[in-house]
């Protein structure tokens, strides 16, 4: 175990990577939940996002565990997944089967970027504004999809928006779940998302809106609804190419901060390199080739490793660890079926992470006009026009004409001029 993990050359245990494993599994496995529930709104079957959700995160995860030796933990992003459910199949009217075939192909893309130094490159030509400004403005985008879908926002013919009827139970049930959720964040409670969906669902359960199953536990069953069903030869006649460059681009630099994120805190950068950087994005891509074959969004790196690393994970052990409790949850689909079919269950959850996600606009330079517009323009319109991939193609638009106003053609990477011109065309020309 020492050998393989190098335990005590990083200054931990077995008992200390097992505890922080288990703390990482409590503060992330509310994907198992949240993920089949939001793909389930594009139409795809419930059970099958399921396994494919598990089965996707299990193999990432052992990856960078046993391969890059990071208490780094990989499942499905949110954010991704609303960008898949709500624009690509509810917004532009695909079918769930050709965004999985556009998640495959953006996965294979991302696999050989991970082998190549050109990834640096990509990452280098977007500016730190903008990459913030896209973290925040999925958030803003889950946030807003929580409350409409507990109806505390709900359609208004007068003003478009307006505020619910809080009396509704289901909606005061969710004003309740958020409540709970939030006291147990303020009190640092480690797994606060997933305890809060508990007693949420518990509350739901006494108040006769969430009935048992018949069961809790049960063999897997349901992956063939999901699996290899993607459809890759739509993806080019239906030209979905600015659905692949989003899908890649969003995992490439989120992943990549994350993954930095979480290393320095584990103090395992070295000249403030990331070691084995090709083997951990390998992982991600991976997962995000095999989810989208399974049947589920792409994968990215969870911020939620932090929590691990606090109680001392500093070794791929605490990953595979996660990877064995993920594994048992494919056990459980019954409850988890019932507990994402309410939604005063799900959205708290969604309206938290999407407060999280919003902490790095203080990253952003406000006082300057050229980097912090656009960003702007990116924050407000993912919600606004309820699809990620037009808030960010407008502000990569945007960003360079600024510079080019203020003369600074030359702060601009000369890759990105070319992202701006292909989303240009893509927004022009083909968004409708």
């Amino acid at each position: 175990m020492d050998k393989l993990f190098k335990l005590k050359e990083r200054g931990t245990t077995v008992g200390t990577e097992v505890i922080a494993g288990i703390t990482t599994f409590l503060t992330m496995v509310y994907i198992v939940i949240v993920n089949p529930g939001i793909l389930s709104e594009a139409g795809m079957d419930f059970h099958g996002v399921f396994i494919a959700t598990v089965l996707a995160s299990v193999t990432a995860t052992l990856i960078m565990g046993l391969f890059s030796n990071y208490p780094i933990v990989l499942a499905p992003g949110m954010g991704l997944n609303a960008y898949f459910a709500y624009t690509v199949v509810g917004g532009s009217g695909f079918s769930w089967q050709v965004a999985l075939g556009a998640v495959f192909i953006g996965g294979v893309l991302f696999v050989l970027l991970s082998l190549t130094p050109f990834r640096y490159m990509l990452l280098d030509a977007i500016p730190s504004s903008l990459k913030h400004a896209i973290t925040a403005g999925i958030g803003l985008f889950i946030t807003f999809i929580g409350l409409q879908n507990a109806k505390i926002i709900v359609d208004s013919p007068a003003t478009l928006l307006t505020l619910g009827d809080l009396t509704q139970p289901m909606t005061l049930l969710t004003v309740v779940g958020l409540i709970i959720s939030l006291i147990l964040m303020a009190y640092r409670v480690k797994g606060f998302l997933f305890i809060g969906m508990l007693i949420t669902g518990i509350i739901a359960y006494f108040t006769g809106q969430l009935h048992m199953p018949d069961s809790i536990v049960s063999l897997p069953s349901g992956l063939n609804a999901t699996a290899f069903q993607l459809d890759i030869g739509s993806v080019f006649t239906q030209g979905l190419y600015s659905v692949i460059f989003t899908f890649l681009l969003i995992t490439l630099f989120d992943t990549t901060g994350t993954m930095l994120g979480v290393a320095e805190q584990a103090g395992l950068l070295k000249d403030n390199k990331f070691p084995r950087s090709q083997g951990a994005l390998l992982a991600d891509a991976v997962g995000t080739s095999v989810g989208a074959l399974l049947g589920t969004s792409p994968t990215s790196a969870y911020i939620e490793s932090s929590a691990g690393v606090a109680v001392g994970g500093r070794t791929g052990l605490t990953a595979v660890v996660v990877s064995i409790l993920l594994a048992i949850t494919l056990f459980f689909s019954p409850i988890i079926s019932v507990l994402a079919s309410i939604p005063a269950i799900t959205a708290p959850a969604l309206i938290i992470v999407g407060f999280l996600m919003l902490n790095v606009l203080r990253k952003i330079d406000w006082s300057d006009l050229e980097e912090a517009f656009p960003a702007f323009l990116i924050v407000v319109l993912m919600p606004l026009t309820y699809s990620i991939a037009t808030g960010i193609g407008i502000g990569f638009i945007v960003y360079p004409v600024l510079k080019l106003v203020r003369g600074k053609a030359k702060d601009v990477h000369p890759i990105f001029y070319l992202f701006a011109v292909l989303f240009f065309i893509q927004i022009v020309f083909f968004s409708h």
